[in-house]
């Protein structure tokens, strides 16, 4: 590190929005400000889960309240939340966050779902 860099500003927030995406794999939590910029973040793989232990509820609610953890450095205190995907991950990261003290605003369900667009993959066989 040179004498001229400059150490990273950690901005107060007050207000954000935590994205959940969760999928069959994985679950995603980021917290971003209202403008979209992200502030942090955490996944069940960040948290130290591997392999198929990813995708259970037990690792996404470590995930959401790792996430919450870091958010809370940044003064932030009143959350909106949106959640994306199929995932078993759901419920239990909306009910971490719940439970980490921060006060919930909406809770919001952005998964994307076609207008019959494009023809979609073949059906697993299981």
């Amino acid at each position: 590190m040179s004498a001229t860099s400059k150490k990273k500003v950690r901005r107060n927030v007050t207000r954000a929005i935590v994205n959940i995406k969760s999928t069959f794999n994985n679950t995603h939590v980021t917290i971003s400000d209202v403008n979209g910029e992200t502030i942090c973040w955490a996944s069940a793989g960040t948290v130290g889960f591997k392999g198929s232990r990813k995708s259970t509820p037990f690792a996404a609610q470590k995930a959401a309240t790792s996430a919450a953890d870091k958010a809370k450095k940044y003064g932030i205190q009143e959350i909106e939340i949106r959640v994306k995907g199929p995932g078993p991950g759901r419920e239990s990261a909306i009910t971490a966050l719940q439970t980490s003290g921060l006060s919930l605003r909406a809770i919001e369900d952005v998964t994307p779902l076609p207008h019959n667009g494009c023809r979609p993959r073949k059906k697993r066989r299981v």
